[in-house]
């Protein structure tokens, strides 16, 4: 299809886990004045997000408008029929296609930069660069057509972060060395944007600062409240750089910030649920000398009571298998990192077992016909299974405040039907978040205790924040609005028909009268 003609224009600029009281309470205080002025002469709103059940889910269902059930996205490491265990995000994981593919093969000419947890998709019409500028790299860096990355770099540079998620794990890090890194990556990312404008005809934008992201993790600091003085910084610097686009942008842009989530204190206990699921008898170790189960590539090793690769793991210095993890290829880490997570585990007694997460306890129960090598009859007994876990985990107390540790266990079947309903966690815990969480009581399960891996003082948590400005927002109401309410609103701004799985509102109003 030729490219529309007289099309709108919408710029959507993502804030990877900024924190909307912040940016509301610095831009009507006149410290962000750039977006003190899109608020005004628009509208503002919390936005309602999966981020609450699932952190990561908040932004493929931004782009998707889907439910997750649907979508099926919601961490980088995710189980999948077939798989016994999890496997990292792939370019295969999306259940729907991205509301830029369908933009794009509706002529609407798109362009995509750094959106998280996005990968190649077909279209004439739709321009895509991943990974250039991220801490945190889901696919890797390419570019759709693939010589643009190379130009962007020539043009713009290396992103200047030099920091990697994956590498920094979950141990706090020193704030103040990275700030600097982040105000320097912030500018790079808006000359890069900028560069991006300007190089490729658009109709749809669709950028993601990152860095609010780590900064969210290691430099919020929760004793502070409102005094946080190095994410006002990072938060002016980015007031500066969404200025710099806005004054590029020609009058009729519809210009949306969003983020999917907001700042919250680290309050976790996942990392005790291997030891609860142990003393509940759903997760079975194997005996010294038993042997395993055939299971292909995938299998523990012959004798799951000594596992030479986890053995030599644990025989290397921390920052010497760092070092080496990043020289091997994305594939056979991933598969090392399984095989070594597995080995203590007895798929032949196993009914339940915790998947990868650093939030929420997600977890997944050994059902036979979806894992290779499951126990779990669908039905009732899985029902039971449920339910038993459900039990001991509401029963739950955290001994630091006598309160419940668990706010809520959400089952899958309940709240995430759709297609790709078993792509995702059975059950999701939700954790109370008054206080750390480093033990968990209960007569069910006795005393369970270890400190947290994760020292990162801030973590995710709802709602996320929506500035919507410009013709398409004049007089418009954002109550209710939902993460979920982005793709199809925008949809309708260039008179695009929605999918049926998409449900949510149309917050703006199209400005279909220009659209040839």
């Amino acid at each position: 299809m030729p490219p529309r003609t007289g099309a709108p224009r919408v710029m959507l600029i993502g804030l990877d886990l900024g924190d909307g009281p912040l940016l509301r309470r610095w831009a009507e205080s006149g410290e962000l004045p750039h977006l003190q002025r899109l608020m005004r002469q628009g509208t503002a709103a919390e936005l309602g997000t999966t981020a609450e059940w699932l952190h990561v889910s908040a932004w493929p269902t931004l782009y998707t408008g889907a439910p997750v059930g649907h979508h099926g996205v919601y961490y980088t490491f995710q189980p999948a029929p077939g798989l016994q265990g999890y496997r990292r995000f792939a370019p295969d994981q999306y259940g729907v296609p991205t509301m830029w593919r369908l933009l794009g093969d509706a002529g609407v000419r798109c362009t995509v930069f750094d959106a998280p947890y996005t990968h190649p998709e077909r279209g004439e019409h739709v321009t895509q660069i991943f990974d250039w500028g991220t801490w945190a790299h889901y696919f890797k860096p390419a570019s759709n057509p693939p010589e643009l990355l190379r130009r962007l770099t020539r043009a713009c540079g290396a992103y200047p972060l030099g920091l990697e998620a994956h590498d920094l794990g979950l141990a706090a890090q020193d704030a103040q060395g990275m700030q600097p890194r982040l105000l320097r990556s912030v500018r790079a990312k808006t000359d890069a944007i900028l560069w991006l404008m300007r190089e490729r005809p658009w109709d749809c934008f669709v950028a993601v600062y990152g860095e609010t992201h780590p900064g969210a993790h290691y430099c919020w600091d929760p004793a502070r409240n409102a005094d946080q003085q190095r994410l006002r910084e990072l938060y002016r610097e980015l007031d500066t750089g969404i200025g710099r686009i806005a004054s590029a942008l020609p009058d009729d842009t519809t210009m949306l910030i969003v983020t999917g989530d907001r700042i919250a204190p680290n309050h976790s206990g996942w990392h005790l649920l291997p030891d609860l699921l142990r003393r509940t008898g759903m997760l079975a170790e194997p005996a010294p000398d038993a042997p395993t189960a055939a299971g292909g590539a995938d299998a523990p090793p012959p004798r799951a009571g000594f596992d030479p690769v986890r053995a030599l793991r644990d025989l290397l210095p921390k920052d010497f298998r760092k070092s080496l993890a990043r020289r091997l290829p994305t594939a056979l880490r991933d598969r090392l990192a399984r095989r070594v997570d597995t080995a203590a585990i007895d798929w032949s007694r196993t009914r339940a077992y915790l998947l990868p997460t650093d939030l929420e306890g997600c977890v997944r129960i050994n059902l036979a016909g979806r894992e290779p090598h499951g126990i779990v009859q669908p039905g009732a007994e899985y029902d039971a299974v449920c339910d038993e876990l459900c039990a001991a985990l509401t029963e739950l107390v955290n001994p630091a405040t006598g309160a419940r540790a668990v706010r809520e266990v959400i089952r899958a079947d309940d709240r995430f039907a759709g297609p790709r309903r078993d792509y995702l966690p059975d059950l999701v815990v939700l954790w109370s978040d008054e206080a750390p969480i480093t033990a968990l009581d209960s007569p069910r399960v006795g005393h369970c205790a270890a400190p947290s891996p994760d020292g990162r003082p801030g973590t995710h948590a709802a709602p996320g924040f929506l500035i919507a400005s410009g013709a398409a927002a004049a007089g418009a109401s954002l109550d209710g609005a939902h993460v979920r309410d982005i793709a199809p609103t925008i949809l309708s701004l260039y008179g695009v028909e929605r999918p049926n799985y998409m449900d949510g509102a149309t917050l703006l109003q199209p400005l279909t009268s220009r659209i040839a």
